[in-house]
């Protein structure tokens, strides 16, 4: 998640590099854009508060840049700021979005732009509501809405070490990818070191975004219960602590229901009582890079050989028809 000081960051330091890349000419862009996008998006223009298209609408749906179609903004991060332009807390992805410093007008202000083709999106402001504390103020005339229902999704979850989970939600099929993180915690961006004492409240957990056309909620559900002990309270194997504990942060209520749901129908395969933990999610933070596909990198260290591949090994044995076509049988 980011926050403030990540936009300050990229702002004096650089922006990370985006995805590609998207380049015209001032005439190559005014053919495909209306004189009202092209005034705002390529000449920096605002449009007057409370006209945008996109101003009251809050139905599901991903809002992309107007010139490039870059995706930017999730309408789950939509929020009524009271401004008359299109607020958001989070762009979809770090690198979606670029920084600038704005001096016009007498202010100083922070820009944000499409990172892939420069096109105006708006200002960054420190004001928006926890936990990220931001507020993209977007012109209407800037998006499109590009999708309104979402083939991605994502899940937040936390079944001990995350180099498990990393490992074997990477072979699941529709999985598109798998970071690990923090989430469910008292101080924003932690570290690992940190969260290691168990004083910061925050949980090891994975981010999965999957193609809910390749694999349902609760079929990963189903392999998180199976693939570790939801059992113990705050630890796994030798692992403990809090930051160990078995939760599920869900982002709605159709998400809650559904883990309830197959927590109820997995209890039966279990001699004690379930005590994951379910928990309306909040916060993603970023693991560091030292932790990213541990397992991959590491197959043949003692931890992962004693602890991981046997769960990847279950994972294989039990849901055969969930994997990836690469996974090895």
């Amino acid at each position: 998640m980011l926050t403030w000081i990540d936009v300050i960051k990229f702002t004096n330091n650089g922006n990370p590099a985006p995805d590609r890349r998207v380049e015209k000419s001032e005439e190559e862009w005014r053919e495909i854009l209306t004189p009202g996008q092209f005034q705002v998006a390529r000449l920096k223009g605002t449009e007057r508060a409370g006209t945008g298209e996109f101003c009251e609408r809050h139905e599901p749906g991903l809002y992309g840049c107007v010139c490039c179609g870059t995706p930017l903004f999730d309408s789950r991060v939509k929020f009524e700021s009271g401004t008359g332009w299109p607020s958001f807390t989070q762009p979809v992805k770090q690198n979606a979005i670029k920084y600038e410093k704005d001096t016009s007008y007498g202010m100083v202000r922070v820009e944000v732009m499409c990172n892939v083709c420069d096109a105006h999106q708006g200002h960054v402001f420190p004001d928006g509501p926890e936990p990220s504390g931001l507020r993209y103020c977007v012109n209407s005339a800037s998006m499109q809405l590009l999708e309104t229902e979402r083939k991605e999704a994502t899940l937040v979850l936390g079944g001990g070490c995350f180099w498990c989970t990393e490992a074997v939600f990477q072979r699941v099929k529709g999985v598109k990818s798998v970071v690990s993180g923090y989430a469910g915690g008292m101080i924003k961006n932690p570290t690992y070191r940190e969260i290691t004492t168990g004083r910061t409240g925050h949980a090891e957990v994975i981010k999965i975004t999957y193609d809910k056309d390749q694999v349902g909620l609760a079929d990963l559900l189903r392999i998180f219960f199976t693939t570790h002990d939801p059992t113990t309270l705050n630890r796994q194997g030798y692992d403990v602590g809090t930051q160990y504990r078995s939760v599920i942060f869900y982002q709605d209520e159709q998400e809650q229901a559904i883990a309830a749901q197959v927590m109820d129908e997995m209890a039966q395969y279990f001699d004690d009582p379930i005590v994951t933990e379910l928990s309306q999610f909040m916060a993603f933070y970023e693991a560091e890079d030292y932790h990213k596909d541990y397992y991959n990198q590491n197959e043949n260290a003692p931890y992962c050989t004693a602890i991981i591949s046997p769960k990847i090994q279950k994972l294989k044995a039990q849901f055969t028809g969930l994997l990836k076509p690469e996974v090895e049988r």
